[in-house]
């Protein structure tokens, strides 16, 4: 291990490769993926500048964050609950409508989307409990009942305005809760209750009238309409292009024209026509210039980082940091799936962003935030078992010339 790398970047130096990867296929890929939005701001300059300083804004939070003691995230996680469900009703009633969805909110100038602190909040809170039950097996129906009552509340915010957010989110806490043993029959429970409602919600939309339903639920008949549509596509459908499939098709041009290596960086047709190239549909404009090889370079890379958070979960000895960074790895690579996913033209659009690499600042810092949690808690493993090592073997003055140290925290 590099000692010059390491001296500074505590934690894990395969999650700061793949941090620091990341960022530079986003500058690589968004460069020429903004040529519309450069246009558009009369600055060829200014998308990318822009990018590049959220970029090393997330990098230095990623940086400060891995020095937090992980039991204060875990404290703060429960004001960040109560700020996020402030914020999400706010957005209820006063949320700024982008691309159709009122998913963002202004405080004192500054624009962001209160489902990013939700889901962070979330998460941890959920880790939380799962280790609070592991703790004392007694307590499980208290807890359970806690996790599904804060997950519900803050989910179903969500879900008026972003399902996708929503629909990841669930998915999480129910593979946590699964990955925590919470007991089958708990989790049988949220899955036929998950089943009723999907049930009810099909029954309402097919049987009220829009018109007659309150404004809050009008998104969904938005999921409704994409979803008949891609269930009513035909063979000669598919290949017409109008106002509804822009996207989707621009993006499905995209990737056919990728072929395996791709027309190289900069050489993009589709970033012309596709007007989110630089955040939803990224994805296509990666395998347009990269190819299929450049796409499943930055596939392995999200699916190494979940591959290394399942390690770094497996060496901790409580709950509770091992239920956080699964369930933030999990969080950070079903993003990304969602996003590739859409961008290769296979699920319907959801705006979810391709963490660490689609344009949008707090998106980045979120990201860089889960970054740093996760590297917070191998540093803190790997400083305990430093002085646990130092302990047990009093005579060794050096711990770096120590193999028995070296195998026990650096080969997880």
């Amino acid at each position: 291990m590099n000692k010059k790398f390491t001296k500074y970047l505590k934690g894990d130096t395969v999650i700061w490769i793949i941090f620091f990867t990341l960022c530079g296929f986003s500058i690589l890929e968004l460069y020429s993926a903004s040529s519309t939005l450069a246009y558009s701001m009369g600055n060829h300059a200014a998308p990318i500048f822009q990018h590049v300083f959220f970029l090393l804004t997330g990098a230095a939070l990623a940086f400060a964050i891995h020095f937090v003691p992980y039991k204060y995230i875990r404290i703060l996680a429960y004001l960040g609950i109560v700020v996020s469900f402030i914020l999400l009703l706010y957005l209820l009633a006063k949320g700024e409508s982008i691309n159709s969805a009122s998913r963002w909110i202004k405080i004192f100038g500054i624009q962001f989307q209160p489902s990013e602190i939700a889901k962070l909040s979330l998460i941890v809170v959920v880790a939380d409990l799962i280790s609070r039950i592991r703790a004392n097996p007694a307590l499980e129906n208290k807890y359970f009942y806690w996790i599904l009552g804060i997950s519900g509340v803050i989910i179903g915010l969500i879900l008026f305005e972003n399902f996708s957010t929503a629909f990841i989110l669930g998915v999480i806490v129910f593979s946590m809760m699964f990955i925590g043993q919470v007991s089958f029959k708990k989790l049988g429970i949220i899955i036929a209750s998950i089943l009723f409602l999907i049930l009810l919600g099909v029954v309402i939309v097919k049987t009220v009238p829009k018109e007659k339903m309150p404004d809050m639920f009008e998104r969904v008949y938005t999921w409704e309409k994409r979803i008949s549509r891609t269930q009513q596509e035909t063979n000669e459908t598919r290949y017409v292009i109008n106002d509804e499939n822009l996207q989707v098709q621009h993006g499905r041009i995209a990737v056919a024209r990728g072929g395996f290596f791709g027309v190289y960086p900069g050489n993009s047709i589709e970033r012309d026509y596709l007007p989110h190239a630089y955040d939803d549909f990224i994805f296509a404009i990666i395998i347009e210039e990269l190819g299929l090889f450049g796409g499943i370079l930055i596939m392995l890379l999200y699916l190494w980082l979940l591959f290394r958070t399942g390690q770094i979960a497996t060496v901790c000895r409580s709950t509770f940091p091992a239920m956080l960074v699964t369930g933030l790895g999990l969080l950070i690579t079903l993003q990304a799936a969602v996003n590739m996913f859409v961008g290769s033209g296979f699920g319907l659009v959801t705006g979810q962003p391709l963490p660490l690499i689609s344009r949008g600042g707090t998106s980045i810092m979120i990201t860089s935030v889960y970054f740093g949690i996760i590297l917070g808690v191998i540093r803190e493993i790997k400083s305990t078992e430093e002085k646990r090592f130092k302990q047990q073997n009093p005579v060794v003055e050096d711990l770096e010339k120590s193999d028995a140290l070296t195998l026990k925290i650096d080969d997880i």
